[in-house]
């Protein structure tokens, strides 16, 4: 009896083992079929968002471009049929993207897109390859410019000291103004799949934009636009003063000097001060640069010489040549050819975002995307720019 009643003991504690064991698994197994559940119904929600952005996939141009990045599905969706759920879904699900909408119902444009229109650019021949460019938030960027020296004088022991002159701070305002551009799609090409809407658009932008700054930063004459260069008061350097930009003649009519051609570029090199010249460009177009790059100096070598590596920009007198094609050709008394510290003597202030506004409405069976920057420019050291004019004084 005793050794009967030592198993039944014996036995009780593997009863309740056993029960412990199979309630853990009862309620893992629940926590199993929870799980695939809930799997399931993850599966059938990414099921049915691919099924709702199918329609906008189009092939990855490269391995390293991820065309279903969430931002790039988003804008596509915007700009092929103007749906912005899906801008608004990334932002309920915090997305990295800024989708930040204005007043007039438009998106910037996502960072990718962006920075391809902005190398473009960098990349054209105009004078933002050399200016000083500064991003602003605000409607206008000053300029603090102190024009004038403080004077000074010497002093003795025993003599009063005399008052000397005071520097006096001039403000130069820059007005951001609006840049525009209106491409137009037909809704048939948009709903190509295969079509790059992003590159295209970048590509109409970035043209648009990069013809209408170079123009305005050479000849704007500030009415709605940057102001040029050009624009400004000029005086021959011998009685330059500020506010003006001071200019060194050919001394003859529409051309150069047909016995000694070449002076004219030294003495344009060294109206220029010396503190300037170190970083020193000149800027002319192409027509202009056909004629300069035949010139020689006393010896028979030319003070044109072509970049040595790829990339590199010719150089004149041993300083960077700018091709622009908006500077004017040579013409009597035209001011066809710049030199100076263009970093020092001219600002190019802008808004760093780009916004696009899709507009089905106004030119159908086409879709017209309004995309808008704000820029401005103008002169901010004028002791920093130096003009050659194709004239006899």
């Amino acid at each position: 009896m005793t050794e009967t009643h030592e198993r039944g003991a014996a036995s009780a504690p593997m009863a309740e083992v056993k029960t412990a064991i199979g309630g853990f698994l009862n309620e893992f197994n629940q926590f199993q079929d929870d799980m695939n559940a809930k799997f399931q119904k993850q599966e059938e929600r990414i099921a049915m968002l691919n099924t709702k952005t199918n329609h906008f996939a189009r092939p990855a141009l490269s391995a390293d471009i991820d065309t279903t990045a969430p931002h790039k599905l988003a804008l596509k969706s915007y700009l092929r049929c103007g749906d912005d759920d899906a801008l608004r879904g990334l932002e309920l699900e915090g997305k990295a993207m800024n989708t930040a909408v204005n007043a007039e119902g438009g998106y910037l444009v996502d960072p990718q897109t962006a920075e391809m229109i902005q190398s473009v650019l960098r990349s054209s021949s105009s004078l933002r390859s050399v200016a000083n460019v500064v991003n602003v938030e605000a409607s206008s960027f000053d300029v603090l410019i102190d024009s004038t020296d403080t004077g000074a004088g010497w002093a003795d022991e025993v003599s009063n000291t005399a008052e000397t002159d005071t520097p006096s701070i001039e403000r130069i305002s820059i007005p951001l103004h609006e840049l525009s551009a209106l491409p137009k799609a037909s809704q048939r090409l948009l709903d190509d799949a295969a079509f790059d809407i992003e590159g295209w658009l970048a590509g109409r932008i970035a043209d648009k934009f990069a013809r209408a700054e170079a123009s305005s930063f050479i000849s704007g004459d500030g009415v709605g636009k940057p102001k040029g260069v050009l624009t400004h008061p000029t005086a021959d350097n011998g009685s330059w003063t500020w506010g003006n930009l001071g200019y060194v003649a050919t001394g003859t009519a529409g051309d150069f000097d047909g016995t000694n051609p070449a002076d004219a570029i030294v003495d344009l090199v060294y109206a220029l001060g010396a503190r300037y010249r170190a970083n020193a460009n000149f800027i002319m177009n192409s027509k202009t640069a056909g004629a300069v790059r035949k010139m020689k100096d006393a010896d028979g070598r030319f003070l044109w010489s072509d970049g040595l590596a790829a990339g590199e920009p010719a150089r004149l007198m041993g300083y960077p040549v700018l091709i622009a094609e908006d500077m004017p050709d040579i013409a009597v008394d035209a001011m066809a050819i710049a030199f100076g510290d263009f970093g020092a003597g001219y600002t190019i202030a802008e808004r760093p975002d780009l916004r696009v506004l899709r507009d089905p409405f106004s030119a159908k069976p086409h879709v017209l995307f309004y995309a808008t920057k704000r820029v401005g420019g103008d002169v901010t050291d004028f002791a920093a720019i130096k003009l050659m004019k194709f004239g006899t004084s």
